[in-house]
C-alpha cells in the first residue's frame, strides 16, 4: 500500500483527515456497525481482487438498517467506492478492508432514532490472523454468547464484541489461541470472531444460523465448496460440548480467519492432533478461489485494477 487513504464523509482523504469527535454518540455507546472484507493479490494476473465485497456489503446495509441507520448507497456504490480506495492506495498485496456505520451526532443519549448515519471505510494490511498452517489451540470459554433477545450476533455491533473481547482475552491469558463460546442453551455457538463446524465420520457439521451466531459470508461459500466441489455432506443443527472433543476434525472459519484448523481443545487432542483431510482439501480450493484461480468462483470476486 503506497499510500493511506480513507473514504470518510462522502469522500476519499488521507488518513489523517479521517477523524471523529471525542463526542461522536457511537463512540460512546458501541452502537456502530461494521464489516470485515478481504482483497487478494493474485501475483501471476497482476490482480486485486475483493472477495464477496457485494454479499458484505449487503449485510452491513442490512443490518445498518436493522439498527435505524439508513445510508444513501446501495451495495454496489459500496464496492465500487471501495474498488476506487484501493486503486487510489495503489494496493498491490493482501489487504483487509473495514468499513463501519456509526452515528455521528454529538449527542449523549443512547438511542437508534434521530441521528445521522455515516459510513467510513479503511484498509489495513493484515497477514493470517491465526495459523492455517499448523492448527491452533482453543479453549471453551466460560463467557456465553450474546443471546439474540439482548444484542444479536448475527448484526456486526461494535457494542457486541465486548462479549468476543472477554472470551478472547480468557483464552490468551490461559495460554490457547483462541476461545469458543457456548450459547444460553449450552450448545456450542461460534469463536469469539469466527463460526466454527466438526467433522464426524466423513461429515462436517456445524451450528445452525438461529443458535446465536453471525450469518458468516465465509461460512456460506465453505459450505458450497464442501457441498458442491468436495462431495461432502453438511449438516446443521446443535453441536454439544462434549461432541468438540470426540470429533475428528474441527475447523473455524471467518473473513479473518479464513479457513483455521484446530488441533487441541481444552488440552484434548482432536483426532490425532494434526489438520485433517478434509480441512486440508477444504483450505487448498478456498484460497486458490479467492485468488481467481477457480473459475466457477470468480462471480465472488472483484477485480480492482480494470
Amino acid at each position: 500500500m503506497k499510500r493511506e487513504l480513507a473514504f470518510f464523509e462522502g469522500k476519499i482523504v488521507p488518513i489523517e483527515e479521517a477523524k471523529i469527535s471525542i463526542k461522536t454518540n457511537s463512540f460512546h455507546y458501541g452502537t456502530a456497525v461494521f464489516e470485515g472484507i478481504r482483497a487478494y493479490w493474485n501475483d501471476e494476473e497482476q490482480q486485486l481482487y475483493i472477495l464477496a465485497g457485494k454479499e458484505h456489503y449487503e449485510r452491513l446495509l442490512k443490518n445498518a438498517r436493522a439498527m435505524f441507520m439508513d445510508l444513501p448507497y446501495s451495495a454496489e456504490d459500496l464496492v465500487e467506492i471501495t474498488a476506487r480506495l484501493l486503486r487510489e492506495s495503489e494496493v498491490k498485496e493482501d489487504i483487509y478492508i473495514r468499513p463501519i456505520v456509526y452515528f455521528k451526532d454529538l449527542k449523549l443519549t443512547p438511542k437508534l432514532i434521530g441521528y445521522q448515519p455515516e459510513i467510513a471505510i479503511y484498509l489495513y494490511p493484515f497477514g493470517a490472523y491465526l495459523d492455517p498452517q499448523k492448527g491452533i489451540r482453543a479453549k471453551v470459554s466460560s463467557w456465553k454468547r450474546n443471546d439474540d433477545n439482548a444484542i444479536p450476533s448475527r448484526y456486526k455491533i461494535a457494542g457486541a464484541y465486548v462479549n468476543s473481547a472477554l472470551a478472547k482475552t480468557e483464552a490468551l491469558m490461559a495460554g490457547y489461541d483462541e476461545a469458543i463460546m457456548l450459547n444460553a442453551n449450552g450448545y456450542v455457538a461460534e469463536g469469539s470472531g469466527e463460526n466454527i463446524f466438526i467433522v464426524r465420520n466423513g461429515k462436517v457439521i456445524t451450528p445452525s444460523l438461529n443458535e446465536h451466531i453471525l450469518e458468516g459470508i465465509t461460512r456460506a461459500l465453505v459450505i458450497r465448496i464442501l457441498t458442491e466441489d468436495m462431495g461432502v455432506e453438511v449438516q446443521e443443527r446443535p453441536i454439544a460440548r462434549s461432541e468438540l472433543y470426540i470429533a475428528d476434525e474441527v475447523f473455524m472459519t471467518g473473513t479473518a480467519a479464513e479457513v483455521t484448523p484446530i488441533v487441541e481443545i481444552d488440552n484434548r487432542p482432536i483426532g490425532d492432533g494434526q489438520v485433517g483431510p478434509i480441512t486440508k482439501q477444504l483450505q487448498s480450493i478456498f484460497f486458490d478461489a479467492v485468488r481467481g484461480k477457480v473459475e466457477k468462483y470468480r462471480e465472488l470476486l472483484t477485480p480492482v485494477y480494470k
